[in-house]
C-alpha cells in the first residue's frame, strides 16, 4: 500500500482526490483545516504551507500538490502583491513541499508527482493576467522537474477548467452564471472535482508510468474546440 501526501486535500478537488485514494492508499493530508472524513488510511497535519514547517515523514511514493487561487480583476486593479500572493501559493508552495520530500520520493515506489494548472494558461481570458501567469510558472515547473527527475520521479500538471468548487463559488454564485459557463464549453458542461480526481488517480498510478512533464487539459473543449 502506497502513500501518497496531498497538500490541501480538505476541500474542493484534493478533498475528492483524498477520498477517492483512501480505500487503496495512506493518504496524508496537509492543511489548514481538517478534513471532513475519517478513516484508518488517512492522516492529517494542520499547517499553512507558506508560513509552517511541513512535517518529517519517512516514506513517501506520490506528492499531490492542490491549493490555488483564482484572483479575477482587471489589470488595473491588480497590485504588484497580487501577483506575488498568486505566485507563491501556486509555485512557491509547490517547490517548498518538492524540496521537501524530494528524498524520500526518490526512494519511493513508482513516484509521482501531480501540481495543478488552469485552462487560463493556454486560453487568453480577460481579468486573468495574475492567475494565469503563476499557473504558467507551475507548467514550466513540471517541464523543467519531470526532465530533471527522470527515469525516477514522474511529474505532471492537471489544467481544469471551472470545477464545481467552492473556489470556484464566485463564478457559478448564480442560474444565469452557470447556464453562461456551460454554454461557453463546447462539451455544454463543467467539471466535478469527482471527475479531476478520476484523472489525477490515474496520473499517480501504474497506469500512467508512460506519462511524465505532461500538462493534461481538462478543458471540457473550450480550449481544443471553436465551434
Amino acid at each position: 500500500m502506497g502513500t501518497i501526501i496531498v497538500i490541501g486535500g480538505s476541500k474542493g478537488i484534493g478533498k475528492s482526490i483524498v477520498n477517492m485514494m483512501l480505500e487503496s492508499h495512506r493518504v496524508i493530508n496537509i492543511s489548514r483545516t481538517p478534513p471532513e472524513s475519517r478513516h484508518s488510511n488517512l492522516t492529517h497535519y494542520d499547517g499553512d504551507i507558506l508560513t509552517d514547517e511541513l512535517p518529517d515523514l519517512d516514506s513517501v511514493d506520490s506528492l499531490v500538490y492542490c491549493p490555488g487561487s483564482i484572483n479575477l480583476k482587471p489589470l488595473a486593479r491588480l497590485s504588484l502583491d497580487d501577483f506575488r500572493s498568486d505566485f507563491e501559493i501556486n509555485v512557491l508552495g509547490a517547490v517548498k513541499a518538492i524540496q521537501k520530500y524530494l528524498p524520500q520520493l526518490k526512494k519511493g515506489v513508482n513516484p509521482s508527482i501531480l501540481l495543478f494548472s488552469t485552462v487560463a494558461s493556454k486560453l487568453g481570458m480577460p481579468f486573468h493576467a495574475s492567475v494565469a501567469t503563476s499557473k504558467s510558472g507551475v507548467e514550466g515547473l513540471v517541464k523543467s522537474l519531470g526532465a530533471e527527475f527522470a527515469p525516477t520521479i514522474r511529474v505532471n500538471a492537471i489544467a481544469p477548467t471551472v470545477t464545481n468548487t467552492q473556489l470556484a463559488s464566485k463564478l457559478l454564485r448564480n442560474e444565469k452564471m452557470i447556464a453562461n459557463i456551460t454554454e461557453r464549453h463546447p462539451l455544454k458542461k463543467f467539471l466535478n472535482p469527482e471527475e479531476v480526481a478520476s484523472t489525477a488517480a490515474f496520473l499517480l498510478s501504474d497506469k500512467a508510468a508512460s506519462f511524465s512533464g505532461q500538462i493534461f487539459e481538462m478543458d471540457c473543449g473550450i480550449v481544443s474546440f471553436k465551434i
